[in-house]
């Protein structure tokens, strides 16, 4: 046999049934004894084939490498997984450190398989700028494949939870960096699917490595629980079982321990110390039926008095994960709270396996309230959100922000429920309905109270989005909205606003800079156009003329060069472009092409000069301003501009104001600036003494006029003993 034949033929004649397998197989078959045999003879296929791919391969500590990936399909047979799953688990790393290729497995096992092990294949073979990026486009391509087949996700999760069990055999850097990616993606991942078990475990195994010391110190305490507390847990256990017992109502009662890592963020998030967060006594109990479920809520009630605004009802309203259950916390004896959750014996099995409880892998699951419904619903978002961004290391920041633990459920209109991140305001709700209606929200009612858009919302709220065809997303969003799905859309919003009017500025500078040679953008000919483009590197004109806006191309010698008939020079134009003297009228509304000198802040009436800034567009100043002698010394970039007369919104303006240093002065002079109108953005002391303060206020005006009338209110107090304009 050729060596250069695909590895699937060459496995043909190592494949032998009746050989001994090996310990590691053994287990992996006893853990999937739900499969029948034929398809557990499939498995020990796909080892034969995954164990001579990897033929000469260990790991980091000595082992064959296909222990690792058997280890793997072992971690998916425990959450009963299908065999097509087991298989992938088998193969997942061929495609990428072996020979093996995607069709010889398609061939050997089918496509799906194939599809499967694709989707986990890292991107190794492609060059990134650095690790981080690598990791972020891997991160994605794995979402992408999730979209088109969940198990793919779950594959990835046992791979880390296996990669993290074996991580003592990495160095130091790479412990901390594996870890830490674990406790950042992967856990919330897999609590985002509803998947506890493999939660608990990652989050654990992170938290040791990471901070090894914490963890052995925090296990230590856990372990060795006071008697006094001991004591407490049984007879609080033996109460609820009595209590149960009466009422006829099998149930199955668990003390729930806490996790070191689950201790450690709560003392760091709540600000506690060990023994606060400890004394909390925690079980589960798990049911027959709903019915029993809600019964059972009102026997523990009965046994000990429930905590107000501490219940919370997830079998009505289900997490985002699919998740349910009901949850109350008790004062229990000795003054400690008692938390407890009822649950149904199928809820509880989808608390702790989420999507891979009761697999099914066509879209839609067993629901709408079902994990992987709610699994495909999420993964789908991410996806469309992913079309729309810029960069894998800004998508994967967009997901971090949307594996918040803890959500706020909203009402629609219509009764329709809403998942959204704790913080979301009533603009993330806006983007959560639909891209247009948060691009088009102007303000938002809750409960039938109008709020504006950056409202924080609680669970349980009806809200209704206000929105406005001439409405669209402003910068500011950015610095409130939390859900990922809104970020994306307002940056994708705002660089297709910021183009459009660099495309347009853009045109109108090179339209005037070609005016003074004669020439117009519309007589340039074609092929001389498209000559100059293609030299450039510019895809189209639209991209040219938004760099001119930008600053990156000066417009007089654009235009000299698209004036000048080939094989000709014209010495004037050469030695010194003409400059267009017509002014260009702006509105103050260009974004991203046109901003306003913060050492003059000019405001519409005022007599202002354009300074042409290398990637930032054009700059704005007053013809008074000092540093506008500077600016002279280079033409070239001088750019002649006006107000429009459609000129609207605010202005930044500064006033400098010396006051009598006297209580009540500087309130005075802020509701003199509030009676005239306009918004104070900031006030700072520039000097003070025993008799005078000198006050720096920024504020914001419509125009000059309007500046001028907050003088004149401002002039007419009595404590003010002077005011200029900054």
């Amino acid at each position: 046999m050729s060596p250069t034949e695909p590895a699937c033929s060459r496995t043909e004649l190592s494949d032998d049934d009746g050989a001994a397998l090996p310990d590691y197989m053994n287990e992996l078959e006893r853990a999937a004894g739900y499969l029948g045999e034929e398809q557990r003879a499939l498995l020990r296929r796909a080892w034969t084939v995954g164990a001579a791919a990897h033929a000469g391969q260990s790991r980091k500590s000595g082992e064959p490498y296909i222990t690792h990936p058997v280890a793997v399909a072992r971690v998916l047979a425990d959450q009963g997984l299908d065999v097509e799953t087991l298989i992938a688990a088998i193969l997942h790393d061929t495609i990428e450190d072996t020979p093996l290729t995607r069709d010889c497995i398609a061939t050997e096992f089918g496509g799906t398989v194939a599809e499967l092990v694709d989707g986990v294949t890292k991107l190794d073979k492609l060059h990134f700028r650095d690790r981080q990026e690598a990791n972020a486009e891997s991160f994605r391509k794995m979402l992408l494949a999730m979209s088109r087949d969940l198990r793919v996700i779950l594959i990835k999760l046992a791979d880390r939870l296996h990669n993290m069990r074996t991580l003592g055999a990495k160095d130091a850097a790479s412990r901390e960096r594996i870890a830490r990616e674990t406790l950042e993606i992967y856990a919330p991942i897999a609590q985002r699917l509803g998947m506890n078990l493999i939660k608990a475990e990652l989050q654990d195994l992170g938290f040791r490595a990471l901070y090894p010391w914490r963890h052995a110190v925090l296990e230590k305490r856990i372990r060795a629980q006071p008697v006094v507390r001991r004591e407490a847990l049984v007879q609080i256990e033996a109460n609820l079982a009595q209590r149960l017992a009466k009422e006829k109502l099998p149930h199955h009662l668990i003390s729930r321990v806490k996790s070191p890592w689950s201790i450690y963020t709560k003392m760091r998030a709540e600000h506690k110390n060990f023994a606060q967060v400890m004394d909390v006594f925690g079980f589960r109990v798990v049911l027959r039926s709903v019915a029993d479920c809600y019964h059972a809520l009102g026997v523990v009630h009965a046994t000990y008095k429930p905590l107000d605004a501490r219940f919370r009802d997830f079998i009505a309203i289900p997490k985002a994960n699919g998740y349910q259950s009901l949850h109350t916390v008790l004062f229990g004896p000795y003054g400690s709270p008692v938390e407890v959750q009822l649950r149904t014996e199928e809820m509880d099995l989808i608390a702790e396996k989420g999507i891979a409880a009761h697999w099914s892998y066509k879209d839609g699951g067993e629901g709408p309230n079902s994990a992987q419904s709610r699994a495909h619903n999420w993964i789908t978002g991410l996806v469309e959100s992913q079309h729309a961004t810029g960069s894998s290391l800004e998508f994967l920041e967009n997901v971090k922000v949307d594996l918040f633990p803890d959500e706020v459920y909203l009402f629609t209109p219509k009764g329709d429920i809403l998942s959204l991140p704790r913080s979301a305001t009533a603009l993330d709700f806006a983007y959560s309905v639909h891209t247009d209606v948060g691009n088009q929200a102007v303000a938002a009612r809750v409960d039938g109270k109008l709020v504006p858009l950056r409202t924080k919302l609680a669970s349980g709220q009806r809200v209704e989005i206000v929105t406005a065809r001439s409405s669209i997303p402003k910068p500011q969003w950015l610095e409130f909205v939390v859900s990922g799905k809104a970020r994306t859309s307002i940056r994708q919003q705002l660089k297709q606003i910021e183009h459009e009017d660099a495309v347009q500025l853009g045109h109108r500078m090179l339209d005037r800079a070609l005016e003074v040679l004669d020439s117009s953008l519309e007589r340039v000919p074609v092929p001389r156009m498209d000559g100059y483009l293609q030299e450039n590197r510019y895809p189209r004109l639209e991209a040219l003329l938004a760099d001119i806006a930008l600053g990156n191309r000066m417009p007089s010698q654009v235009a000299a060069q698209l004036a000048r008939e080939p094989g000709t020079v014209d010495r004037r134009v050469v030695e010194r472009p003409p400059i267009s003297q017509d002014k260009i009228l702006i509105t103050g509304a260009e974004r991203g092409v046109i901003s306003f000198a913060n050492c003059c802040l000019p405001v519409p009436g005022d007599e202002i000069m354009g300074y042409h800034t290398t990637g930032k567009g054009i700059v704005v100043h007053r013809m008074d301003c000092p540093n506008v002698a500077d600016y002279r010394k280079s033409p070239e970039r001088w750019v002649s501009i006006g107000w429009d007369r459609k000129v609207s919104g605010d202005f930044s303006a500064a006033l400098r104001i010396e006051v009598d240093n006297r209580p009540g002065a500087l309130a005075q002079v802020a509701a003199a600036i509030a009676e005239a109108e306009s918004n104070i953005d900031r006030v700072e002391y520039l000097e003070r003494d025993t008799h005078i303060a000198v006050l720096r206020f920024s504020i914001e005006v419509a125009d000059r006029r309007h500046l001028a009338d907050v003088l004149r209110k401002v002039r007419k107090l009595g404590v003010v003993v002077g005011v200029q304009r900054l």
